[in-house]
């Protein structure tokens, strides 16, 4: 049986950076050589990154990539890289004289000898969730056989094995012995569970083992969590990649031989692809002493949630050229999570907080900023606004809430003001929970260029501050967040004596509630029925319902949940429907 040496590019492409993300092809590609692979594969369009969105629509951005594509060939052959073949993707467009001539395109190619051997273009287009395919793109309508040292392998771009039939269903039908599908599928959690099953129910119905090749690294909200795959026609897990990193993933898979009389060039199959076979040579191989299935191990929940969060601030501040972040420190729970991410994302010398106490301030508050201060490492410094308060309250004679929202909107000026001084990045620290009902203050706690939980509900902020000082403990180290900011009740300290419960549910209930409203898009009725008390249901939902506004004007953070503030919600802001 002939045998296959596959080396899969795990990597992170930056949307945008043509040239990079060809010198990364590049780099890859000569250690994947190195290998001794016979094919070398790359993500979903990481010529150009993805999602690039409305960059589709610009026709020099389009052009730009096809030109870079075809330079990135000629590159790989000058490098003595010529005779094996590299699937990459990148933005096209249809070709002139087909039905979506000119229009742009979710493409692969294959790339060997200098030259664009092949090109095609995703076939499905995913319309939901985070994604709007159909703004952007024109489907393609074949399906791409190679033939490699006796081999069939059909290629598939993402949503293409995600929908039935399709290029799935043709693998099967043209009788192909590999189905190799590139994908830029965003993290979510739980989501692994769903893909494995996913590859393979798609890997029996194509009838062979199923290549799932993954991007890493984030762009805007979405984060990209690797975790490439190798399964067979019957299930068994091959090969499964790190979560969260780049990676060479090289495989040997022992692979039927292509028939000679099989089904010929232009065949058309389901769902109208027609058949399109590329012959790149090469006589089958065996190999006496194949590579060893590497199968990661996965992380667990809060350990692949932090993670997460981690790699989409960092991709956030470096690929926006920043180099340092800055954060309100004020003792509490949301701050200290959000700064341990931020050290952890791009190290303690460039993450820089600020303690900004006011007169409600708690000495114990103080003491918890200096103390995550001290234990991380991280820059610290005190700045009261006791006198602005006081010289705003002399001038206006706030009460109230106003009083109340006075405070933290001071905060936020004066987190914008060193930032423009100083050139740091600042990370607003709002949770889901409060996002989700409107508990923050616009132009104070929401300010900033990046927001690191806000995907996160309250009750999950919790167990990852538990879960990060667990996980320094068990290596030795210093836990970041001190116990005292994960104990004490929550409050933002705007009045004497206040805490969270105030003004909101207990959060237990809150987010059970949350959850099934906005994630689940339940009713009132259904809720209150699932057992919530009535009372409770009707606040939250109304709470959640007004606070559109709010939400729409909140920076972007890392998408984490099923559905997320962003992207994935998009409710009207003037809107007079109420769940009643």
């Amino acid at each position: 049986m002939p045998n296959l040496r596959l080396a899969l590019c795990q990597i992170d492409p930056w949307v945008g950076d043509l040239a990079r993300n060809s010198e990364e092809v590049l780099r890859w590609s000569k250690r994947a050589a190195g290998s001794g692979a016979d094919l070398i594969a790359f993500p979903e369009m990481v010529l150009t990154g993805y999602p690039v969105e409305d960059l589709a629509f610009r026709g020099s951005f389009v052009e730009g990539s096809r030109a870079a594509l075809v330079d990135l060939a000629a590159k790989l052959a000058a490098e003595g890289l010529g005779d094996t073949p590299v699937v990459v993707g990148y933005l096209g467009r249809g070709e002139p004289g087909t039905r979506y001539a000119g229009r742009p395109q979710n493409c692969a190619a294959v790339l060997r000898g200098g030259e664009v051997v092949t090109r095609f273009a995703k076939h499905f287009l995913p319309n939901y969730g985070v994604f709007d395919e159909y703004r952007y793109f024109v489907p393609g309508d074949q399906l791409t056989v190679l033939r490699l040292h006796g081999v069939d392998v059909a290629l598939a771009i993402c949503e293409d094995i995600w929908q039935e039939g399709g290029r799935v269903a043709a693998t099967g039908q043209a009788g192909a012995g590999l189905l190799l599908s590139i994908n830029g599928s965003p993290y979510e959690r739980d989501k692994d569970d769903v893909r494995l099953e996913l590859v393979r129910r798609r890997a029996a119905e194509a009838g062979c083992p199923l290549v799932y090749l993954n991007m890493v690294g984030a762009q805007d909200e979405l984060v990209f969590d690797g975790e490439s795959m190798v399964v067979t026609e019957g299930g068994e897990l091959l090969l499964r990649g790190p979560q969260f990193e780049e990676a060479l993933l090289v495989v040997d898979l022992d692979l039927p031989a292509a028939a000679e009389d099989g089904l010929p060039d232009g065949t058309v199959l389901a769902d109208g692809l027609k058949l399109t076979r590329v012959d790149l040579g090469g006589a089958p191989k065996e190999r006496s002493e194949p590579l060893a299935p590497q199968v990661g191990e996965r992380l667990d929940d809060e350990a692949e949630v932090y993670a997460a969060l981690v790699e989409g601030t960092r991709a956030y501040v470096r690929k926006n050229g920043a180099r340092s972040v800055l954060i309100g420190l004020s003792g509490g729970i949301d701050s200290a999570l959000v700064a341990a991410i931020a050290v952890d994302a791009v190290g303690a010398e460039n993450v820089y907080g600020v303690s900004m106490p006011s007169r409600y301030s708690s000495q114990h508050s103080r003491d918890d900023a200096a103390e995550l201060a001290r234990r991380t490492g991280l820059h610290f410094r005190t700045v009261s606004i006791a006198p602005m308060f006081d010289a705003y309250m002399g001038a206006a004679e706030l009460t109230g809430l106003a009083e109340e929202n006075l405070q933290s909107r001071l905060r936020g000026t004066l987190l914008m003001a060193i930032s423009n001084q100083e050139g740091q990045l600042v990370l607003a620290p709002g949770n889901k929970s409060e996002l989700a009902v409107g508990y923050s203050t616009l132009y104070g706690d929401s300010v900033g260029a990046y927001g690191p939980i806000k995907d996160v509900y309250k009750t999950l902020i919790f167990k990852l501050a538990r879960w990060r000082n667990a996980a320094a403990e068990a290596r030795g180290e210093v836990p970041p967040i001190p116990e005292n900011t994960i104990s004490k009740p929550p409050s933002a300290e705007l009045r004497p004596d206040q805490v969270d419960t105030d003004s909101l549910p207990d959060y237990d209930l809150l987010d059970a509630v949350l959850t099934r409203y906005v994630e689940g898009d339940e009713g009132r009725d259904a809720i209150v029925a699932a057992g919530f008390p009535a009372e409770v249901v009707d606040r939250v939902v109304r709470l959640v319902d007004t606070a559109e506004y709010k939400r729409r004007q909140y920076p972007p953070g890392p998408k984490v949940s099923p559905k997320n503030f962003g992207r994935d919600r998009r409710l009207p802001i003037t809107n007079r429907w109420r769940q009643g």
